[in-house]
């Protein structure tokens, strides 16, 4: 399974790596710090799944999110915040899921599961 980190933040991106890896140890991941890089990497390695987070300079997540999945609908999205109001324009812009940054790692870990659960061992 291929997986892409997109968040600005580089704490955020190793938290949120370090998480995967602890639950799948084998996956190929991949980093990006806007929604811009995220589209160029998507375009180099077509990802099976996307972490997105939604408010990032220049090209925002929501915006990623319209521009990859009008390219490759087959890959999978989680965008991600801190702001719960983003929810509603995620998903209009093609996101698979929202899962809020103030909810519980086991929160991520079953929308994993729900959105690419073969992938996951489901």
């Amino acid at each position: 399974m291929r997986i892409l980190i997109v968040d600005n933040q580089p704490r955020a991106r190793q938290s949120m790596k370090a998480l995967l890896d602890a639950w799948y140890p084998n996956e190929e991941m991949h980093e990006a710090r806007n929604g811009m890089e995220a589209a160029k990497l998507a375009e180099e390695f077509l990802p099976d799944l996307i972490l997105m987070d939604a408010r990032m300079p220049g090209m925002n997540g929501l915006e990623a999110t319209r521009v990859i999945k009008a390219r490759w609908p087959q890959v999978k999205i989680i965008v991600l915040s801190m702001y719960p109001e983003f929810e509603a324009d995620a998903l209009a812009a093609g996101a698979d899921a929202f899962v809020s940054k103030n909810d519980l790692p086991e929160k991520l870990r079953e929308t994993l599961k729900k959105i690419a659960g073969k992938k996951f061992g489901e």
